[in-house]
C-alpha cells in the first residue's frame, strides 16, 4: 500500500474515532497521520512520500499566489479609466514532454487570469500563450519557464 493511501486511511480512522468527518477534522487526521507515517518510515528508503507533499504544498502556495496577484492586476486594468493594455502573444519553449504535465501546465496558465493558453504545437516543443500584458516579452517567457514549468516539472518528477 503506498504511504499515501495509509495516510488517507489514517485520516479517516482518526475521523472514526473521533465522531467527526467535517473536512476540518479530517485535515488534522490527515496531518497527523503524515507526522505519524514520517516518524515510523524516515528511516527506510520510500522517503519520496515525504518530500513530495512538500513539493505539492509550495507548488500549491506559488499557484495561488500568482492567481492573487493575477486578479489584482486584472482588476487594476478594468477599472482604469483608460487601460494600458500590452496584449501579444509569446511563443514559449517548453521542456517539459509529458502530456499529463504539458496539460497541467496549459491548464494553470489559462486559470491565471489575464492568460490564456492557445495551442501546444504538434511536436509539444512550443506553447503558445496570450497575455492582455507583457512589458517584455522575455521577462514574460522567464517567468512561465522558472515559475509555472520548473514547478510542474517537480511535480511529475
Amino acid at each position: 500500500m503506498t504511504l499515501f493511501l495509509l495516510n488517507v486511511l489514517l485520516a479517516v480512522a482518526w475521523g472514526a474515532l473521533s465522531g467527526d468527518f467535517a473536512p476540518v477534522n479530517l485535515f488534522f487526521g490527515f496531518a497527523l497521520g503524515y507526522v505519524i507515517l514520517w516518524i515510523s518510515y524516515r528511516k527506510m528508503t520510500q522517503v519520496t512520500y515525504f518530500r513530495r507533499v512538500f513539493v505539492v504544498l509550495e507548488f500549491l502556495s506559488f499557484f495561488l499566489w500568482e492567481l492573487l496577484i493575477a486578479n489584482i492586476r486584472v482588476v487594476i486594468i478594468v477599472l482604469s479609466p483608460r487601460p494600458k493594455l500590452r496584449p501579444a502573444v509569446i511563443g514559449i519553449p517548453l521542456d517539459i514532454q509529458e502530456d499529463a504535465a504539458i496539460t497541467l501546465l496549459v491548464n494553470l496558465i489559462t486559470l491565471t487570469p489575464g492568460t490564456l493558453s492557445l495551442d501546444v504545437s504538434t511536436d509539444r516543443r512550443m506553447l503558445y500563450i496570450h497575455s492582455i500584458w507583457v512589458q517584455d516579452a522575455e521577462t514574460f517567457r522567464a517567468h512561465i519557464k522558472t515559475g509555472y514549468e520548473r514547478r510542474v516539472k517537480e511535480l511529475f518528477q
